[in-house]
């Protein structure tokens, strides 16, 4: 046994190394006055400066959060309605089937997906911009929510809604007191997951973006292709820690969430 520990921390450890390797390079010569990722000359902020001064780059990053806040809260909400309907369905063949079609955008390259949008948007006469990249970002995330919401309908008693109508509830008293509730976090999971492909989005928002509107893992990629400029460095350290404290303030507010009290009937 002693070993096998000895063996799986060494492993674990060069796997953080090469996950964490590369973003702790970047973030060291984010603070390189000399303006290159070679021979750090001495500690600087200016490239952070450059950051907050470039309001251009101020304003895709704000398109970015909201085009993955919206197209994350509408995916969620199509998700969870999707997977109801899914849910219901009694024949398992299309059951089946339904969930094939769902998977299809899970499984299929970006790059097909994006060129498939462009299509669609052109043949339709669509103009590329905010609209084009939102449509693209919600049909793609819902199959995200879909299955993280199903998991919990099906894991759900029937004996649950059968107790609530006995009661006396209605259909819609059955799916807003007693469904949603107990579905909630896979709604949340969903939410979530969308929102994070959809910042991490790159190839789909490549083709379906437009002139005058651009995202910023585009913007970023459209940077480096210029020429390395560790305004890149400073802008990708910046949202890695805003990153790192959400994680950190999650995981803190969950551990310290009231655990439920536990009655015990001790018989005498």
């Amino acid at each position: 046994m002693g070993k096998t520990a000895k063996w799986s921390t060494i492993y674990l450890t060069l796997v953080f190394v090469v996950l964490y390797a590369p973003i702790l390079y970047l973030v060291y010569y984010s603070f390189n006055s000399g303006g290159a990722m070679y021979g750090f000359e001495s500690f600087t902020l200016e490239w952070y400066q450059e950051v907050f001064q470039d309001t251009r780059l101020l304003i895709i990053l704000l398109n970015t959060i909201i085009i993955a806040l919206l197209s994350a809260a509408i995916a969620t909400i199509i998700g969870v309605a999707g997977a109801l309907a899914i849910n219901n369905v009694r024949q398992r063949r299309i059951r089946s089937t339904l969930l094939t079609l769902n998977n299809v955008m899970i499984v299929s390259p970006d790059v097909i997906i994006g060129a498939s949008f462009l299509i669609l948007f052109t043949a339709i006469g669509m103009q590329l911009g905010f609209a084009s990249v939102l449509v693209s970002h919600i049909a793609f995330s819902i199959p995200i929510v879909v299955l993280m919401v199903l998991p919990k309908l099906q894991e759900m008693s029937p004996t649950l809604i059968d107790a609530a109508r006995d009661l006396g509830a209605s259909q819609w008293d059955v799916l807003t007191r007693v469904v949603i509730p107990y579905i909630t976090p896979g709604i949340m999971a969903g939410f979530f997951m969308a929102l994070t492909y959809s910042l991490d989005d790159f190839a789909v928002t490549f083709f379906v973006t437009g002139a005058g509107f651009s995202t910023l893992s585009v913007e970023i990629y459209s940077m480096a292709r210029r020429g390395i400029s560790l305004t890149i460095n400073a802008l990708s350290t910046l949202i890695f820690l805003v990153t790192l404290a959400l994680v950190v303030g999650y995981y803190a507010i969950s551990t310290r969430a009231p655990k439920p009290v536990r009655w015990e009937v001790s018989s005498k």
